[in-house]
């Protein structure tokens, strides 16, 4: 007898049927074969390009040039404090103005310097043309005009002198007045007017940022790194808004590391301006290196077991497992540079757990209808 489950798969069962013959007291014994016929979904591997993408994580941060914290030159109190948190700047406008005792004093010291040095050249010339006039009248001997005309030399020296050291201080007390140097915001003010502040603190006074100048610094793990290029294309994939406020560019990447450094940081720039905040954690893709006419395969059909990757080929109506050596992935394709030719049709659904020389059938065979079989003998249909 002969069994015909439904489904797509068709399975003969191996079974004895012991007859009992009245007539010859004999026992009859029929075996029938079994299998399993599996039904698999395959596609033809194909000759086409690939490109392997880099997946990894990053910040968005100010381009270089792109962010101001101010601090104070050294320990001083606020004296003004404009912007607040959120407010827009432009360049030139007041950030803020400390007031540091020690700068003032120290310029009035300078200008006092200025000022006694000018003096003493004034004396030293008056000097010089009352010797010139008693050696001219042959009063005087020409050492002392030749003092006279040291004392001038020395006076002007101190005066150089005095006036570089109050353009040093001048320049130290501007630093007590912040202003902005390019446009930006404002993203975070941790004091008020009348605070007291320390001398180039951690903690900023005011930062200030430019969003039109934000970039990614993406961190690329090390045995990846020589497969990124400056200029390479990369974008986005943790934001649920697509286009082009996503769309990335490598800018840079380090010409140096650190011995034993597991991952080294990879800047990328927007294409477009975006509005994703600075600060932002990031998952990034990055594209990388490309491989030209090779082998292609769906990363479907991959099957690894341990340290060994394989895939199973359709061979007529058997499945035939193959070892692979792998080249380029890029999360939907996977290039295949030994163990597959192009033509070849791999199981991309239904081969797991699937033994080596498995009978199979495509999901189309398995789906098409089955022509009803008539039993001549009794005129019924199974």
């Amino acid at each position: 007898m002969i069994v015909r489950p439904l489904g797509q798969s068709t399975v003969r069962v191996l079974f004895a049927v012991v007859v009992s013959a009245a007539a010859c007291g004999g026992r009859v014994a029929e075996e029938v074969e079994s299998e399993a016929v599996v039904s698999v979904k395959t596609e033809a591997a194909a000759l086409g390009s690939i490109r392997s993408v880099i997946h990894t994580t990053g910040m968005v941060n100010p381009a270089p040039g792109a962010e101001l914290a101010v601090v104070a030159p050294e320990a001083a109190r606020i004296l003004e404090i404009p912007p607040a948190a959120g407010d827009r700047v432009r360049a030139g406008d007041l950030l803020v103005r400390f007031e540091i005792p020690n700068l003032t004093a120290e310029v009035q010291k300078q200008q006092a310097e200025v000022a006694r040095a000018e003096a003493q050249i004034k004396n030293a010339v008056a000097a010089q043309t009352r010797a010139s006039e008693l050696f001219e009248r042959g009063v005087a001997a020409r050492k002392e005009v030749e003092d006279a005309a040291r004392a001038v030399a020395e006076a002007q020296a101190a005066q150089a002198q005095a006036q570089a050291g109050l353009a040093a201080s001048r320049t130290l007390a501007s630093r007590a007045t912040v202003r902005a140097n390019f446009d930006g915001v404002v993203v975070r003010r941790t004091h008020n007017p009348g605070d007291l502040v320390d001398a180039a603190g951690s903690d900023p006074v005011l930062r200030v940022i430019d969003p039109r100048r934000l970039e990614v610094t993406a961190m690329v793990p090390i045995t990846e790194v020589n497969h990124v290029e400056v200029g390479a294309a990369g974008r986005l994939t943790s934001l649920s808004d697509a286009g082009d406020d996503n769309e990335l560019r490598v800018i840079s990447r380090p010409a140096a590391v650190d011995v034993g450094t597991a991952a080294v940081p990879v800047r990328l720039r927007f294409v477009a301006s975006t509005t994703v905040p600075s600060g932002t954690p990031v998952e990034v893709e990055i594209d990388a290196q490309q491989h030209a006419n090779v082998v292609l395969v769906s990363a479907a059909a991959i099957v690894r077991e341990g340290d060994e990757t394989a895939v199973f080929v359709a061979d007529g109506d058997k499945a035939q497992r193959r070892t692979i050596q792998l080249g380029l992935t890029d999360g939907m394709h996977a290039e295949i540079v030994a163990g597959v030719s192009a033509g070849e049709h791999v199981i991309v659904d239904g081969q797991a757990g699937l033994p080596d020389g498995a009978t199979i059938t495509t999901a189309d065979e398995a789906a098409a209808p089955k022509t009803p079989e008539t039993d001549a003998g009794k005129g019924q249909t199974r």
